[in-house]
Parts: C-alpha cells; structure tokens; sequence
C-alpha cells in the first residue's frame, strides 16, 4: 500500500511542461459551459473541477494515463501499526497565493471542510473518522475501518487556506443548491500554477501564472483566458477566425470538417464517463404527469419498456456521428468493476415495449417532463431529443425542457425533477463512487446525485461495506453483486460512453485527458 514518489520532477503537474521562456503564451480557452462556483468544496461537477485545477491542488492527482501521482502529499502510506490510518507526508515549500506557508493544517482543515454537511465532496470522506496533523508537514487520516482504496477519492478534493478562510468567513461550504453565495465563490486562493486575475461568470475568467509555484519547470502558458461559449457553432466559428486557440467541446457534426481545415488540428479520445437517463421513484405520482394516482416509472414494467425503446446504436450514428461507444451499464470501461456482460444492452423491440407498458396499466402510455441540460455534454439536447421520439413511438409523451447545467444540476441534487439526463464521470476508477452517488438512499454523505430517490437497504449496507474491504477479491465479488441488481432494477438508463474531441490551432498540442479535465500547463507549442 506503499506510494512514495521521489524527488520533484517526478511529483510535477504535468510531465509535458516546457521551460523555454520564449515560448511563453497566452491560451484562449473555451468550452460550453462555466464553472458552477468557484468555492472548491461546492459541488463534485467536472467542469467546476476542471477550472480549479489550476488555481488550487490536491494532495494527489492522475495523469492523462489515469494513474496517481503525488501533488502536494509526496508520499501516502498506511501507519506501520494501524491499518486504519493513512499517513500523508506533505511537500514542503509551497505557499498559497498571498504568500502564506502551506503546512499540515491547511489539509486538516481542508478534509474536515470537504467532508461537511454542505459539501458535495462528502461522500468521497464518508469513512473518514478524524483528520489530525502530527506535525506541519504530516497528516494523519483515521478511517472508520480499514480503507485501502481511499488516496483514490482525493484527486478532487483542492486545498484551502485556513486563515484566508477563516479571515473570509468561508469556513462553511457554499450551499450551492440554496443559491447562498460567500467569497470563496467568485474568490480564491490556492496553491495552483495560476492566479485567478479577473472573472465574468459565464463571460470570461483570466488567469495569471503563479510565478512562486513549487514545480522547478515552469509552463510555457502564461495566461489563460477562459471563454464559456454556450452556442455550438459560434465556438467553432471563434476558433476559426483565431479568437481562441483551443475548444475543449467539439460538436460532433464539425469533427471532419475541422480535420479538413488548413491550421486547425483534432484530438480524440475516449472519456472515463457515462451518460445516462434518471427517472423518479416511490409510490407518490409526478409532477409533470397525467397519471394523477401513481407513479409509472416506479413500476419495472415501464423502465424495461423505456430501455426496449431507446435505440442507443440509432444515437451513436445519427446524433452521434459516430462518436460514442453505447452501453447496457452506467460504468464506463476504465472502472473497476466493468464487464462485457455488464456492457451488454437489449436489441430495440417496440412490440415487448407496448406490451409491457399495456401489462403495467399503461395502454395508451403517459406524459412525462424529461429534464436535460443543453451546454454540459456531447450533444446533451440532441441525445434528449433523441429519446424524446423513441420513447413517442410506445406512447410515452414527453416534453423536452432544456436548461444550462447551472440551471439543470440544482433541480437533479434537489430531486426536483421526475425525468432527466445526467453524466457521470468516475474520477477514483471505482464502482464505488458510481454507487456513492447515484445508487445508495440519499442520507447524509451518500446519495448526493441520487435524483431519482431510489432506496434499496440491503443494496445500501453492500455499498457501504465496500469502503472499508480489505479483502480485494471479497469486495469485487460485492462490485459484481451492486451492479447485478443495479441493472435487474434498472436504477439507472445508460446511453452511452462519451467520446471526446478537443479542436486547436495546429501550433498546439493538447491531449485528451479521459476525464476531460485538461490543464493547461500540458500545452505544448509547436515550432
């Protein structure tokens, strides 16, 4: 259970940093949407995370191939006599932006405040039982139980300043969800390689480099500014004339076009996230329905209907272009606890669909409101759109209201909607924090993204016991177990897995990161 990564250049955010200092540029970055807050602890969005990656760090991180890397722990061990506590050793020399020493109780306090009431974070820290500094540069982390697997839920979990927190009057997490504000929402201090120099949300966000950053190798990014471009087309069109350099979220339809085009160059990759439908459950109707006195999608003869009617392989190649892989599973491949079997989806059967929805007392079908955001994913609307005239076809009438994911992420954690579209990414590349999240009640630090209410306490206990199994083939054997019933129940409807398309200049070169959240200290120009 070892980790000890030596020396600096080993530990640097990104292996493809460049130190010329005649390289030094300015990136123009956009992508469709905005960071939701900037308060670190806030929500568990990629977007969100993305964009603070390089204002604040983590205690470990993943590289582009998705294994850990040390950040600002240099080493993460079990204690020699006591395999419930981990001992993170603590690089030392960083400081935070306004100069103030980064030290053990900045973690302390960073944990305890991830794992709040308030936090979207918690979950990720439900088995922590204390956070203690045994000196300025070590920290111990005392779990409820043996934990082997927890330095995976840390890769987002950023690194505050006490007293700056403190100092603001942000020591308690945004409550994003009750549209509270505080000043760590539109202002930071990290220890990141960027400074936040101005912000326009939804406008344009300037960053500046951190010249005081602990890596020796600095990168040749100097300033970024960051564009959120909701409309598709005027994204492209941006890069095209030169007003960005780089467009993280390439719609479908111009990836050949912009292959054909002199200067502009594409990269593509698979990424670590799923997509996928959420209905309501429990006895009590919908809202947005016309059956008055149940709700249909509590009955499993509807939810098989809705998956015999959704053609996935029909997405891939018309909405799609082809870019995407289509799943039976909300777990993408890059996961432990993904099988073939799993991944396995039913043929389109339209006939078995109406006739399970007649059998449910359904004959004429129903009207449902589907939820969906239309500037977070690849094609999120036309995949809603999509769904909405498939689901048609056996008599389930479905009208389609489309938000920004500012405006769609509240309504799922409220569950304030009975129908909607959701991604989800799996930063720790465990099935756990798939269940975390979407699967077990929401109580307390699970369920944070269980939109649905779908309640299974037998399914809850396996859940939890997952974090703190020791035994490696006994808590697998449990994954399997999760997602047998997971998908029996259809607790969830999954589409398919994202392809992801970054659009550039040709001068530069950016790789897909699988969990799409690129830094822009691995752009690298070339000559």
């Amino acid at each position: 259970m070892k980790n000890v990564i030596k020396g600096l250049g080993a530990a640097l955010l990104c292996t493809t940093m460049l130190v010329s200092a005649a390289s030094a540029e300015t990136i123009r970055w956009a992508r469709a949407s905005d960071a939701l807050t900037l308060d670190p602890h806030s929500q568990n969005q990629g977007v969100t995370h993305n964009f603070a990656h390089h204002i604040y760090e983590t205690l470990v991180d993943r590289d582009v191939e998705g294994n850990l890397q040390a950040r600002l722990a240099l080493s993460w061990e079990l204690k020699a006599d006591d395999p419930t506590t981990w001992v993170f050793k603590l690089r030392e020399g960083v400081t935070f932006h306004d100069g103030a020493p980064f030290t053990a109780e900045d973690v302390v306090f960073s944990l305890d405040r991830a794992r709040s009431e308030k936090s979207n974070m918690r979950q990720l820290h439900a088995d922590v039982d204390q956070v203690t500094a045994v000196d300025d540069y070590t920290v111990e982390v005392k779990m409820k139980g043996p934990s082997p697997l927890y330095p995976n839920n840390l890769t987002n979990t950023f690194i505050m300043d006490k007293t700056w927190s403190e100092a603001n009057n942000v020591v308690e997490v945004q409550d994003y969800a009750a549209g509270e504000d505080n000043y760590a929402v539109r202002n930071t201090n990290g220890t990141g390689p960027y400074k936040l120099q101005s912000r326009e949300v939804d406008v344009r966000s300037v960053l500046t480099l951190n010249e005081n950053h602990w890596a020796e190798e600095k990168p040749a990014v100097t300033e970024i500014v960051y564009l959120p471009i909701t409309d598709a087309a005027t994204r492209v069109a941006a890069l095209l004339s030169g007003e960005v350099d780089i467009v993280q979220d390439v719609p479908v339809q111009d990836i050949d076009r912009l292959s054909g085009t002199a200067g502009i160059k594409i990269e593509t990759g698979p990424e670590n996230r799923v997509i996928y439908f959420g209905y309501r459950f429990g006895e009590e109707p919908l809202k947005s329905s016309n059956v008055t006195d149940a709700n249909p999608f509590n009955d499993p003869r509807v939810r098989e209907a809705m998956e015999l009617a959704i053609d996935r392989d029909a997405i891939r190649q018309v909405v799609m272009r082809g870019q995407s892989i289509p799943t039976g599973v909300a777990n993408p491949p890059f996961v432990n606890g993904w099988t073939e079997e799993l991944d396995a989806y039913p043929a389109v059967d339209l006939d078995r669909a109406k006739a399970l929805l007649a059998e449910a007392g359904y004959p004429d079908g129903f009207t449902v409101t589907l939820d969906t955001p239309n500037n977070r994913y690849v094609n999120d609307e036309a995949i809603s759109q999509a769904v909405v005239g498939m689901l048609g076809r056996i008599g389930i009438q479905v009208t389609l209201a489309s938000r920004p994911v500012a405006q769609h992420s509240p309504l799922v954690t409220a569950n304030e909607t009975d129908f909607y579209l959701l991604g989800w990414g799996v930063p720790t590349f465990d099935s756990a924090y798939v269940f975390n999240d979407l699967v077990h009640t929401k109580d307390g630090d699970y369920g944070a993204y269980n939109g649905g209410l779908y309640s299974n306490p037998e399914l809850d206990e396996k859940i939890r016991s997952l974090g703190v199994e020791t035994d490696l083939d006994k808590r697998n054997a449990t994954i399997a177990e999760i997602w047998q019933v997971v998908k029996e129940d259809r607790v969830l409807l999954p589409i398919h897995n994202q392809v992801l398309a970054y659009a550039m200049k040709d001068s530069i070169t950016l790789p897909v990161h699988p969990e799409n959240q690129p830094l822009m200290t691995s752009v690298q120009f070339n000559n």
